[in-house]
């Protein structure tokens, strides 16, 4: 990704000469005066000899921005359930130092250095360091190898592919569970990501399948409530894993699966460390009275380890992952 960055310079204020006029609405002309053409795009006329202004161009890799964002966050570890945690080496961020190896330069500290510095010069100062970075400007990521808590985890992403799932809802979903994914491999050291998708049944995607898959049909919930206890069970023992699942839809399903839906989230509800529920309403901040948000709703209301939210629109994504991995439920270990 790249971002141009304007350099800092400082401000200089002059009074005109009385004798010129510049300004709008000032100089030679008369009511009718045809005023000169634009100039086309690309047209940039004969070289010449001013000043002009000089821009940087940074160059940001999807990782550092996942990084900075999840840092910015300040979410909480999440925390092992019973005897799932153990000790293993890993490197750890440890502070920062003017001195490092340059693949461990951290450019968005070394911008904002650099722009302080350059906030506080005098011009003087300003005409003898005319670099837009200096090597006092610099920061360097230092690491460490340290014992680190490590614990198994498995999480659980389902989407609801039917045809009710436009392609604005579809995105709201898949974007949501991106971001979280990230989220996830950043705060576990062990994770493992299960895909589901349903329509009127349920199927198990690779990650890549499961980011570009639409369906058409209609929708019954349990279906994909099902596979997922069935994994559970034959994979995940509660002793060896925290188990987690999400869950996001436009709330409608099929009236007659409301029972077997009902009665599968519960078993879900119970077996689960933690369950999050995303309902996608593009364009409509105000929740709706959807089958799903009645069920999760009733959950709630047991003191189930259950959380759901609202996605209307892009900027609700980040609430949503803040919602859910702050929780009780995700951030403390299972009695």
């Amino acid at each position: 990704m790249h971002v141009p960055v304007q350099l800092l310079e400082h401000a200089r204020f002059q009074l005109a000469a009385r004798r010129e006029s510049h300004g709008a609405g000032q100089g030679a002309g008369a009511p009718g005066d045809v005023l000169a053409s634009a100039p086309m795009p690309g047209d940039a006329g004969p070289g010449g000899n001013g000043e002009g202004a000089i821009s940087l161009l940074l160059e940001f890799s999807i990782d550092d921005i996942l990084d900075w964002i999840w840092e910015e966050f300040h979410l909480p570890e999440l925390k092992p359930a019973n005897n799932t945690q153990s000790e293993q080496a890993d490197l750890i961020r440890d502070g920062w130092d003017k001195r490092g190896a340059a693949s461990r330069l951290d450019r968005r500290r070394t911008l904002k250095q650099a722009i302080k510095r350059r906030a506080i010069q005098s011009e003087s100062e300003s005409r003898s360091v005319p670099a837009a970075f200096t090597n006092d400007d610099l920061r360097f990521r230092q690491i460490q190898l340290r014992p680190k808590p490590s614990s198994n985890a498995v999480v659980f992403f389902v989407l609801d592919a039917s045809a009710s799932m436009r392609e604005m809802e579809r995105q709201l979903a898949k974007t949501f569970y991106f971001f979280a994914l990230q989220g996830l491999r950043r705060k576990y050291q062990q994770v493992e990501v299960r895909f589901i998708g349903h329509t009127t049944r349920a199927w198990e995607f690779s990650e890549d399948d499961f980011f570009q898959v639409t369906g058409s049909g209609g929708t019954i919930a349990s279906s994909a409530f099902r596979l997922a206890l069935a994994l559970i069970h034959q994979h995940y023992r509660a002793e060896a894993y925290s188990r987690y699942l999400f869950y996001a839809s436009d709330g409608e399903n099929f009236p007659e699966d409301r029972g077997a839906a009902s009665e599968q989230l519960s078993q879900l509800a119970r077996e689960v460390s933690y369950m999050g529920y995303a309902e996608t309403a593009p364009g409509n901040p105000l929740a709706a009275d959807t089958e799903m948000r009645r069920l999760f709703a009733g959950l709630e209301r047991q003191r189930l380890a259950v959380a759901n939210t609202l996605l209307a629109c892009r900027d609700d994504i980040w609430t949503a992952i803040r919602k859910f991995f702050t929780h009780r439920s995700m951030t403390e270990p299972s009695s």
